[in-house]
């Protein structure tokens, strides 16, 4: 049988700890607050880091030669 779309990937969320500086905790504190007053939602700075990160790799255009060069 043949399907449109492919077998989706691995999805199994890994778990990652790390320790930032204070000045980056407020940072993420703040954006946390402002994406509250934004959507009216509050989310965690840990639940929106994902999604950052996902968002900085994807916008460094150097990045994604030198990856592709891997």
């Amino acid at each position: 049988m043949s399907l449109r779309i492919d077998k989706l990937p691995d999805r199994t969320p890994v778990k990652l700890t790390i320790s930032v500086d204070p000045d980056l905790a407020a940072a993420l504190a703040d954006y946390a607050a402002i994406y509250r007053q934004t959507y009216g939602e509050e989310e965690k700075p840990e639940t929106l880091i994902p999604a950052m990160l996902e968002n900085f790799l994807g916008a460094d255009a150097g990045f994604k030669r030198a990856r592709k060069a891997l």
